[in-house]
């Protein structure tokens, strides 16, 4: 019995990413920030209470959803071991060496033993809109009987991109109230670039790949 099997991307709502923006196949727009944290447990009760605050005053000022993403991946020692070892070739003090090799035995031990994790924070600024959909028929009653139809594609096409630059200029204004609304809390946030987004998509679909993730800027 044949079986029609569909390939992954049919699965994943993206249509392409463009300058860093997200285009969904439904015409939406999605832009994804990096944030940083802010540990409230070094803050004295008044200061935790006042960041609180602020976050439910910038919540609360928003006109439109956003969607807070918390990544965990364990941590790579890979690069950091590799880089006591390259240590260790270079010393010279016989004691330094020893010292030096055991604390690598003791990374690798407590590592294999325990899952260090990492987390990253990721805000995805969201915009929707109905897209300028027009029939032929309608472009030629706009444009008068007998237009030809390299116009009326080029009249289509133009539409088309005013609507996509309209639509990212509504994102970018709504990227830039994250920004500024999480920095006046001390949090830092970036927009991703188009290979940053490329590389979190590959790496939420392929959860085995333990590389190092993405930075904050």
């Amino acid at each position: 019995m044949a079986i029609n099997a569909k390939a992954a991307q049919e699965f994943v709502p993206i249509k392409e990413v463009r300058n860093g923006i997200i285009i969904l196949k439904d015409g939406g727009l999605r832009s994804i920030l990096i944030a940083s944290s802010i540990n409230l447990s070094l803050k004295s009760s008044e200061e935790q209470v006042a960041i609180i605050n602020q976050f439910q005053a910038f919540l609360n000022g928003l006109d439109f959803p956003t969607q807070i993403v918390i990544q965990s991946r364990r941590l790579d020692i890979r690069p950091y071991l590799l880089m006591l070892e390259t240590r260790l070739k270079e010393q010279t003090e016989p004691l330094l060496k020893i010292q030096t090799k055991e604390y690598i035995a003791f990374i690798k031990s407590f590592t294999d033993e325990v899952n260090i994790m990492t987390k990253t924070f990721f805000v995805v600024v969201p915009y929707s809109s109905s897209l300028i959909k027009s029939k032929d028929g309608m472009i030629d009653s706009l444009l008068g009987g007998g237009v030809p139809k390299k116009q009326v594609e080029d009249t289509k096409k133009s539409m088309d991109l005013a609507s996509f630059e309209e639509k990212c200029s509504q994102l970018e204004q709504r990227t830039n109230v994250i920004i500024n609304g999480l920095s006046g809390i001390g949090i830092r946030s970036s927009q991703l670039k188009t290979d940053e987004v490329v590389e979190l998509f590959y790496k939420t679909f392929n959860p085995g790949d333990i590389s190092q993730g993405i930075k904050l800027q």
